[in-house]
């Protein structure tokens, strides 16, 4: 699976669907005016592919293209890792330190953090009060209250470092990309990053911050990049490593 940071997405065109020994697997078809070849990607940890388009190619040489890589495209699926569910017990990591979920029912409250010195489990705890139904949301919509907060604060120090503003920040639960940049300024980001070390997701915040002034990757986008984190190459490493790992945690929504 490929990761991208990138200003914005391909167009996406429509949904097809593909079988493959019975397996029921959506296409995402996407058009790239600057791709020259068909691509195929495997969805981040969901049994779906997503197919970007050259400029000039039709969406039945699309799917041709898919049902000549369905091998490929099993075997991918097949190979990923099972869904780890927010749910009682189960261990997470924020900001790269393993936590334990712990239901508390009879506390009043939603979602709190024991440290290690006042917890039973001898590791930090995420402790979540309220029906158990309820879990889960609650756990994902305090991640992303963490992740906002954590991005916030380092696109801040990033734009006032760079003489920049952005519009807006927006948290979503996007599968491709760890960030992007619209053409109006407004950045959005993964609350998947507020799982990974704490460099890394401030490098993506440092990446699409430069994405204010420079709208491509080139040499001096970099220079902006490095005035920001001049160790950024270890946050891309981290990425291209493990950043898939961030996936398994809770569903996609």
């Amino acid at each position: 699976m490929i990761f991208n940071l990138r200003r914005s997405a391909a167009p996406l065109l429509r949904t097809r669907n593909l079988e493959i020994d019975g397996m029921h697997v959506p296409v995402i078809l996407r058009r790239n005016v600057r791709a020259r070849r068909f691509i195929l990607k495997i969805g981040a940890n969901k049994p779906e592919v997503i197919l970007t388009m050259p400029g000039n190619g039709s969406e039945t040489e699309a799917m041709d293209f898919a049902i000549s890589q369905a091998p490929w495209i099993k075997s991918r699926i097949n190979a990923q890792p099972d869904i780890i569910a927010f749910a009682p017990g189960v261990e997470i990591p924020l900001r790269n330190l393993m936590h334990t979920l712990e239901h508390r029912p009879n506390q009043r409250g939603t979602v709190w953090v024991l440290e290690d010195d006042n917890s039973e489990l001898g590791q930090p705890v995420i402790c979540v009060a309220g029906d158990q139904r309820h879990l889960a949301r609650r756990v994902r919509d305090w991640l992303k209250k963490q992740a906002r907060s954590d991005l916030a604060q380092s696109v801040a120090i990033h734009s006032e470092h760079l003489g920049l503003r952005a519009k807006g920040i927006t948290i979503r639960d996007q599968t491709t990309r760890w960030g992007s940049c619209s053409s109006t300024g407004g950045l959005s980001f993964s609350w998947r990053l507020i799982l990974a070390p704490p460099f890394v997701l401030d490098y993506v915040a440092a990446h699409e911050v430069a994405h204010l002034e420079e709208m491509n990757h080139g040499p001096r986008f970099w220079k902006l990049v490095e005035q920001c984190i001049p160790d950024y190459r270890d946050a891309q490493k981290w990425l291209k490593s493990s950043g898939s790992k961030l996936h398994i945690y809770g569903e996609q929504h």
